[in-house]
């Protein structure tokens, strides 16, 4: 199986089979999917917020260099790396 490349204009969304929560013990977001979880750090979480399927990644990026006042060619490969390894994962899915 092959997954699909990152791209800027790529509006990525939640794959059906995960979910984001908030942890109601530490606070903390985790990705929740089939028998497991990932803890998620306050940025992968401020991301994986931004992924809707309405917002393209070049504006997800433009987001949250404006939110946490960053350089968005600084943010924009971490951003790219972490939708890429959640896209190989199927936990995030290109929308329609």
């Amino acid at each position: 199986m092959s997954a699909e490349a990152a791209s800027l204009a790529m509006k990525p969304k939640l794959a059906s089979k995960a979910k984001l929560r908030l942890d109601p013990k530490t606070g903390k977001s985790i990705l929740l999917y089939p028998e497991k979880g990932l803890l998620l750090n306050p940025t992968g979480a401020a991301i994986l917020k931004l992924c809707n399927g309405e917002r393209s990644l070049e504006l997800i990026i433009a987001t949250l260099a404006a939110e946490f006042q960053s350089d968005a060619s600084v943010l924009g490969p971490e951003v790219l790396t972490f939708v890429q390894g959640l896209l190989d994962r199927g936990l995030l899915q290109a929308a329609p």
